[in-house]
């Protein structure tokens, strides 16, 4: 019979390629991970890693992708019976990026530890694919994401539609050299926006070219936070969503709405065929009122 806790110290090397990193990751010592994969080919009867260098043989890359799937499997069915059983204690991940936390979800989350107090509410921040790929995998039970493409493991809901705005004094200056061949601007502007590798922009980059700007150099950040901070502090413009400035009273530059741009969704998702909790459906709840309270 094979032992779940070796697979996991079994998986968990395979993912490091060496000991003392998956000893680190496990919260074990090195002597009893290297206890635990002995153990694992004396019950299996198969070599399942070369050590000097660290590689899987075939048999353990066919361990492993059996081994991967149980694992997922089992933390599948765990959050379904702890939701089965209106889960009062035990853990609750959440994945979301930086912005959608602050600006949509601390009330929610104020409220969810006050009524539920038995329940360890984790927060992970991640961008929208790697919540995405977090709640696919079981890693985390709840994910809030903008721009969510269709995929078969993932159940999306809508919870509001998201127009975009520019951050920024200088845009209509920009455009209207563009269409005066006397004006010269003495730099070339520039677009503060998030990295190429995001949602945001596979959604954004085709229509920048709607804001009629003869040439521009783009300034790449990690947030929206740090995209409002560099507009505010002079270096451009920001593309951002305009829920993202609604609660900046003190901003000082222009924002300008960008009906043109293409709408997205923000929303959250879930497993297919997830059993939501009590306590997830009551979070949910209170989000939805928090994005209709911050649109009044």
């Amino acid at each position: 019979m094979l032992d779940i806790h070796w697979l996991k110290t079994f998986v968990t090397l395979a993912q490091h390629k060496h000991f003392g990193k998956a000893a680190i990751a496990l919260h074990m010592t090195q002597p009893n991970v290297s206890l635990h994969i002995k153990q694992l080919e004396q019950t299996t009867r198969v070599k399942l890693i070369e050590r000097n260098p660290f590689k899987l043989t075939q048999a353990g890359f066919r361990l492993l992708e059996s081994s991967e799937r149980t694992l997922m499997e089992l933390q599948i069915c765990q959050a379904d019976l702890n939701a089965i059983n209106n889960l009062s204690q035990g853990t609750l991940t959440i994945a979301a990026s930086d912005i959608i936390s602050r600006l949509l979800l601390i009330q929610p989350f104020q409220l969810f530890k006050a009524e539920f107090p038995g329940i360890d509410f984790s927060l992970l921040n991640t961008t929208s694919s790697q919540a995405s790929e977090l709640v696919t995998n079981a890693e985390a039970d709840l994910g809030f994401v903008i721009a969510q493409k269709e995929s078969q493991p993932l159940h999306f809901t809508e919870l509001q539609q998201i127009k975009w705005c520019a951050l920024g004094d200088n845009l209509q200056q920009w455009q209207q050299a563009k269409r005066s061949i006397d004006t010269c601007l003495s730099e070339q502007p520039t677009l503060i926006l998030l990295g190429h590798d995001t949602r945001t922009r596979e959604l954004l980059d085709p229509a920048l070219p709607s804001l009629n700007l003869s040439n521009y150099r783009i300034m790449e950040v990690g947030s929206v936070d740090a995209q409002i901070d560099w507009a505010e502090a002079g270096f451009g413009v920001a593309i951002v969503p305009e829920f993202s400035v609604y609660t900046k009273s003190s901003l000082t530059t222009k924002i300008t709405p960008l009906p043109q741009f293409p709408t997205t969704s923000l929303g959250y998702i879930v497993r297919q065929n997830q059993v939501l909790s009590k306590a997830i459906k009551q979070l949910l709840y209170w989000v939805n009122q928090e994005i209709i309270r911050s649109q009044r």
